[in-house]
């Protein structure tokens, strides 16, 4: 396949050189060129790649080794390599792929962006229509975007990295071949055309889809293929910045969400490998240049970079709303179709780049600075180059711009847009402290630079690839102790204000996926305490004694009993430790139960409607083996108990519910493809469905609808049967188009529900 590889890109460059010679074209010209005819052939092979892994996914469904396994697994069944030889040549094989990627990829949004900008300003100024190209070129752009992306591969939209993170978590790394080359026309032709997006999404999405293929090319198992797929994402941070350690750093804690030196290895050799071919292309020079050597010109700046932080993370927070509301705006205009909503908000991104410069006095000459990746808009804040003014609107204008055009189902990712705003936040904040402070403060340089790793630690809870970016970034490690303590609590803040959501993992929460650890799907959200509970539960009353509970604990072999009165009412909970500690001090043998049992006061609970998630979390915090149930209304009365068997069991029932809903929305969606959409609807107290179960209401819901999940404070439960839906319950279904509005006439009152 290297072979194959390598050929393709030989094969094209000498047809890129020899048009050269003939026609006497621009290097840049040629270069096009060549991309053009690379990412022609390397279409058509991940189609027929897609088609390969398709069938052989077939056929080892039904007859396994058949001579219809090509040559990769031939070759591997032949030799049989050790485990380690495989690991390390397909490492280094994506690495290699995916830094071609990342070039070919670059070379696309220069060619976008030199006709988007560089061409059709000088037109438009021929036909006396000024800068209404702005306004044309990232409607265009979003048109064939939504397009491609409509047509070709959904997953391509938006920034990449949850879909990532989900195929991971879910389907063991599985990822179509297509979603590589869909994802780098989509996002170079937003990226190019204006899009307010950045590179760092879509390479990893691209890399991962090159590492996935290969796994699934080779037959490779769950494991492996999550560990190419992370030598992907490693790859393509590593080749677009030229940030191999930060590329290393971000697979390990976003994508794999561990740190294991069985990954670590691998993903380095990935990240190395394509991180040479990104310096050979590019050169071996940071993605920003630092005019200066930055460092604290007083200890007294220990006092304020807290508060950059502490700013930070709300910037990072009201990004992170603001660019989900944003898509759910668009995703509500059920009228326009998908495809054509990239291209509205294009033309909105338009409309505001021709405003600002006339409502806040902020000029440009033919690309406006709120446009594309805005490199050279930070370059000019880490050099003290824009005035107080300027970079207050910029906060503002890239919040906005972003969110348009990720929000209308733009593709890109939000590395830079955040980068770009942490610089525009901590320039400012630089500017004003010059002012109240002016002998005690770097310059507002040194601010922008920590505020960019800030606010993107903030929107991605990734702190230390935030750290160590920003140091490969731009080569500048003076700075690096408030950097950290300045991340650090902007993380803090955001994780806190966003109940630990960042903003990756929230889109994947909004469609009912729970991810902790990045690998980890909390399923057990989807059961119920009431469920899987022992309502037989052993207790003794108050008035047992030590004697009496000695024997007790030595005949019914349990650790631990509820003591309750003579009504019932619990009053606490006596265990074997509790009868150790008071044989140990020798108390009297007329000792109570109630005597030495911890006191219902200071026990921890269950409650009957909460999650198992919940429950399990609060006992791992205590390494606690039980948990007494008990009511809502009167925390006296005993339902039941929590054990670890049955927290076994409730695993067990969410694992056979999610696999039941997957394959449930699985065949929806292949029978309706195109015509299918997530709802989500919020039970306010006028529903009629408040206080049923969902049994009750079958009869109302429409036959083409599953309820996927309902979003319950901050839990996120998967429905059933018996499951009773509650006030301010946000419920997503799946559902197909038209019986959208028959499903909400049943939530909201307007169809009738049998009592």
């Amino acid at each position: 396949m290297l072979a194959d590889c390598i050929r393709v890109v030989l094969i094209h460059y000498t047809l890129a050189s020899q048009t050269r010679q003939r026609y006497n074209l621009p290097a840049f010209h040629v270069g096009m060129l060549f991309v053009w005819l690379f990412m022609n052939a390397t279409v058509k092979n991940l189609v027929m790649m897609e088609q390969k892994v398709e069938t052989k996914s077939a056929i080892s469904e039904s007859a396994a080794h058949t001579d219809e396994i090509k040559h990769p697994l031939k070759f591997l069944d032949r030799f049989q390599p050790p485990e380690e030889a495989v690991l390390i040549g397909t490492a280094l094989l994506i690495g290699l792929l995916t830094g071609l990627g990342a070039v070919a990829f670059r070379y696309l949004i220069q060619g976008v962006g030199w006709i988007g900008y560089g061409w059709l300003p000088g037109l438009f100024a021929r036909w006396g229509m000024g800068k209404w190209y702005v306004v044309l070129v990232p409607s265009l752009g979003g048109l064939i975007v939504g397009l491609l992306v409509y047509y070709f591969a959904r997953e391509a939209k938006g920034h990449g990295v949850p879909e990532v993170m989900e195929a991971v978590a879910l389907r063991g790394g599985r990822i179509r071949p297509r979603v590589a080359i869909i994802k780098s026309l989509a996002s170079s032709i937003s990226i190019g055309s204006g899009g307010s997006v950045g590179r760092e999404g879509p390479i990893v999405q691209i890399g991962a889809a090159l590492g996935s293929s290969i796994g699934q090319l080779l037959h490779l198992s769950d494991e492996r293929i999550r560990n190419l797929v992370a030598c992907g994402a490693a790859g393509g941070i590593a080749a677009t910045f030229n940030a191999p350690i930060a590329g290393v750093i971000f697979a390990l804690e976003v994508i794999l969400g561990e740190f294991s030196v069985a990954y670590f290895s691998t993903v380095v050799i990935s990240a190395v490998s394509a991180s040479v071919i990104g310096q050979a292309v590019f050169g071996d020079m940071p993605a920003f240049e630092v005019p200066m050597e930055y460092s604290l010109q007083s200890v007294w700046e220990y006092a304020l970079y807290p508060v950059l932080g502490v700013l930070a993370g709300l910037i990072g927070v009201v990004f992170v709303r603001l660019l989900y509301w944003s898509e759910d705006r668009f995703d509500d205009w059920k009228h326009i179709p998908e495809w054509i909503k990239p291209a509205v908000g294009g033309a909105l991104l338009g409309g505001l780049a021709l405003s600002y410069p006339i409502l806040l006095g902020i000029n440009w000459d033919t690309t406006p600075q709120i446009f594309n990746v805005g490199y050279e808009v930070i370059e000019s804040a880490l050099a003290n180059q824009l005035p107080l003014k300027v970079v207050l609107a910029l906060i503002l204008l890239k919040l906005i711009a972003t969110s348009l055009t990720l929000g209308s189902g733009g593709s890109g990712g939000i590395f830079a847009p955040s980068l770009f705003m942490g610089a525009m936040l901590g320039a400012s904040f630089g500017l004003l402290m010059q002012k109240l402070f002016p002998g005690i403060t770097a310059p507002a340089g040194a601010y922008a630079l920590v505020g960019m790793a800030a606010v993107f630690s903030a929107s991605a809870h990734a702190p230390i690839t935030a750290v160590l970016i920003l140091f490969e970034l731009t080569g500048d490690y003076r700075i690096i102790l408030p950097l950290m303590l300045t991340v650090v609590i902007s993380t803090l803040l955001a994780g806190r204000l966003l109940k630990g959501e960042s903003i990756y993992t929230l889109k994947l929460t909004r469609r009912g996926v729970r991810l902790q650890r990045g690998r980890d799907v909390d399923v057990m959200q989807s059961v119920t305490v009431s469920e899987i509970m022992t309502r037989d539960t052993p207790s003794v009353l108050m008035s047992t004694t030590i004697v009496e509970l000695s024997e007790i604990f030595s005949h019914r072999r349990h650790h631990g009993f509820a003591v309750v009165d003579d009504a019932g009412k619990l009053l606490g909970v006596v265990t074997l430790d509790d009868l150790d500690r008071a044989v140990a001090k020798k108390l009297p043998r007329q000792t109570t139960a109630v005597e030495i049992a911890t006191p219902r006061e200071r026990l921890l609970v269950a409650y009957p409607d909460e999650s198992m998630g919940a429950v399990l979390s609060r006992m791992g915090i205590r390494g606690l083996g039980r948990l007494p149930v008990v009511s809502r209304e009167d925390p006296g009365e005993l339902l039941g108990v929590i054990r670890r068997r049955d927290v076994i069991q409730a695993y067990h029932i969410a694992l056979t519910r999610r696999a039941e809903l997957q394959h449930r929305a699985a065949r929806l969606k292949l029978r309706n493809l195109n015509d299918t959409e997530f709802i989500e609807l919020l039970l306010t107290g006028e529903s009629p469905i408040i206080g049923k179960m969902l049994t009750e209401i079958a009869s109302c819901l429409p036959e083409e609808c599953v309820l996927v999940s309902i979003r319950r404070g901050d839990s996120v439960i998967i429905p059933h049967g018996d499951t009773v839906f509650q006030h301010n319950d946000q419920v997503t279904a799946f559902v197909h188009s038209r019986d959208a509005q028959a499903l909400k006439h049943c939530v909201y009152g307007q169809e009738t529900i049998s009592a």
